[in-house]
């Protein structure tokens, strides 16, 4: 699912939103209604240099009240997280990890200590120095099984929190309980910001960190406001502030960009009918971000049929990725062959079994599961799920499986059928490193396997992999990785989805990878 949002109050933007009826109803239409009239999306956002200062509106989906700004267990306040924090390492938009509080990274001969050279010069939104016992602390405080950060299941299995060292301010030393050539690519996980040394029990309402904007106000579930940090280790962002609205829903949401409310749109991915809407109106358009979105069909696979794996291996030779990228996202996507691994990413391998409906129904009938019959679970929560769901369904009926697209609640979907049921529709963010995507999400036990699949040979292939410190030798076993996924796993992988963001167009300097975006350079035209 998708860096986990978990609905629940809903607060909505105050003035006026009701009233506005930009969309009304239009935004249901379909692709169908004349292909030919329909505007041309833009490819990215628009370019040019933002003027000096401003406020940008950015409108959120709704969260739970027990949100919070600790980024070790935060769930979905990404884009304060990305405002008021650094991490050590960061994600650069070729997918690699690049300097952030850390300047550099050296491991030993074996990967199995790493020390990280820390910036000097940097200061929290309190005063305080930015040293490496709060690099440290940090490190802690996600172990601490007391915090239940989705990260310390990452974490867990190679540190060892007492015996980190700080050998002077700015260095950390970060033995490891087995090698791993990846170690600094796990760091660049959004549970990662660093946060102040003892700051755990105040620091989901404080927000306290090293980044370029500082904490004004906060409401679990509702609005928000950061402010610029002038003191900032690289410079005054552009802007003056962020006000951050709850919206919601995504009628209400795109509603308030086409009525000039907000700017823009954070964690909605507009289906191509609004996008096309929007890309068509005076105030707003779209940025596109390439494959910004990993769709999943998960399979669970502690439950009958799933536990089968000729029947797993049946559901995916069944449909037709390509067929499903035309229907559900109008071609506005990359078919994802059941590869979990975004085609951008240098890990990432392009052989895979072909669609082979007769194939499928060979193993269905000798798995005794010939004429398979399954319900398969959606939800509005995201706009391309059900089109996904149905365009499955359409092409899984060759292999003569009947599927029946079930729809349930948006605001209980994830604590009621994701991980849950047998078959659904979920999502995630690309954008994680390869290492941090296969033991987050595919390994043995990890709390984020949706799939509940455990498979040694996996396992083992990640150990070698993480071991290996020749780059061209730990790709080859990232290779075999994925292709332990697509042939035994039990996720269907149809598509990656660019990710259509609806912004104002007056937003300049909006450039994301993962979902996130630079938040010292985008700004205002106009502002």
């Amino acid at each position: 699912m998708s860096d986990i949002h978990h609905p629940g109050r809903r607060s909505v933007l105050t003035a006026g939103l009701a009233s506005a009826a930009a969309l009304g109803g239009s935004w249901l239409l379909t692709g169908c209604a004349g292909a030919e009239a329909a505007p041309v999306l833009p490819a990215a956002a628009a370019k040019g240099a933002p003027d000096r200062g401003g406020t940008l509106r950015i409108a959120r989906p709704p969260a739970s009240d027990a949100e919070t700004l600790d980024p070790a267990s935060s769930l979905s306040a990404y884009e304060y997280l990305g405002a008021l924090y650094n991490r050590l390492v960061r994600v650069a938009a070729n997918g690699e990890p690049a300097p952030d509080l850390a300047e550099s990274w050296e491991p030993d001969a074996k990967a199995r200590t790493w020390t990280f050279r820390l910036r000097k010069g940097v200061a929290f939104h309190d005063g305080r120095a930015f040293t490496s016992a709060d690099a440290a602390y940090t490190l802690r405080h996600i172990l601490d099984k007391a915090t239940a950060s989705p990260q310390a299941a990452v974490l867990a299995p190679l540190i060892d929190p007492a015996k980190l060292g700080t050998p002077d301010a700015h260095t950390l030393v970060v033995p490891l309980k087995t090698p791993n050539a990846e170690f600094p690519s796990l760091l660049t996980h959004y549970n990662c910001y660093v946060i102040p040394d003892g700051s755990a029990k105040s620091i989901g309402r404080t927000g306290i960190g090293t980044g370029p904007f500082k904490l004004e106000s906060f409401a679990p579930a509702g609005p928000g406001r950061v402010t610029a940090y002038t003191d900032h280790w690289a410079g005054r962002p552009v802007l003056d502030a962020i006000a951050f609205y709850s919206v919601a829903d995504m009628s209400a949401r795109s509603n308030a960009l086409l009525a000039g409310q907000v700017d823009l749109l954070s964690q909605t991915n507009l289906d191509f009918a609004t996008a096309r809407v929007v890309a068509a109106s005076d105030r707003a358009t779209i940025a596109r971000v390439k494959n910004a979105q990993w769709y999943v069909l998960p399979m669970l696979t502690t439950e009958k049929p799933f536990t089968d794996v000729r029947v797993r291996q049946a559901m995916k030779l069944a449909y037709d990725p390509e067929h499903v990228v035309q229907v559900a996202l109008q071609g506005a996507g990359t078919a994802g062959w059941d590869n979990p691994v975004p085609p951008s990413d240098p890990a990432y391998i392009s052989a895979h079994p072909k669609h082979d409906p007769e194939k499928a129904k060979y193993l269905l009938k000798k798995a005794g599961h010939e004429g398979l019959a399954m319900d398969l679970y959606t939800s509005s929560y995201d706009p391309l799920f059900t089109p996904m769901a149905l365009a499955y369904q359409d092409s899984a009926k060759r292999a003569g499986i009947r599927i029946k697209v079930k729809t349930a609640s948006a605001d209980s979907y994830y604590t009621q059928i994701w991980m849950k049921k047998p078959l659904m529709a979920t999502y995630w963010f690309t954008g994680r490193p390869v290492d941090q995507l296969f033991t987050q999400i595919f390994r043995s036990g990890s709390s984020y396997n949706e799939t509940a699949w455990s498979d040694k040979d996996f396992d083992a292939v990640l150990d070698r992999a993480r071991a290996e410190l020749d780059d061209t030798k730990r790709r080859e076993l990232y290779g075999e990785a994925q292709t332990l996924v697509i042939e035994k796993g039990g996720a269907m992988t149809p598509m990656f989805a660019d990710r259509l963001v609806g912004i104002s167009r007056k937003v300049r300097g909006y450039a994301e990878h993962g979902f996130e975006f630079d938040y010292l350079g985008i700004g205002l035209k106009g502002a």
